[in-house]
């Protein structure tokens, strides 16, 4: 009797920490592949490492003042048309 108590017990045990682990290794290839892109959740876990798109080096702070960004997008015929609308 007491044996089929503890084989139960272990079986329960065992079945657990299966689902445990197989949780855990997919939140782990979710962070991987997916989460760790945003910022917002890597403050939330407190992971202080930069995904690789953002470890390049940056330009000097002197080739950032002798260019100012270029905003100037080639506008689409719908915003062509409503800008020339707006005009008196």
């Amino acid at each position: 009797m007491w044996q089929s108590v503890g084989l139960t017990l272990l079986v329960i045990v065992a079945t657990l920490a299966c689902a445990l682990l197989f949780m855990l290794f997919g939140w782990f290839v979710v962070w991987q592949l997916f989460l760790s892109k945003f910022k917002f959740l890597r403050e939330l876990v407190g992971d202080a490492s930069t995904p690789p798109a953002q470890s390049q080096p940056s330009e000097c702070k002197a080739e950032r003042t002798a260019s100012p960004p270029t905003r100037n997008r080639p506008r689409s015929a719908r915003q062509r048309v409503a800008s020339q609308e707006s005009l008196p």
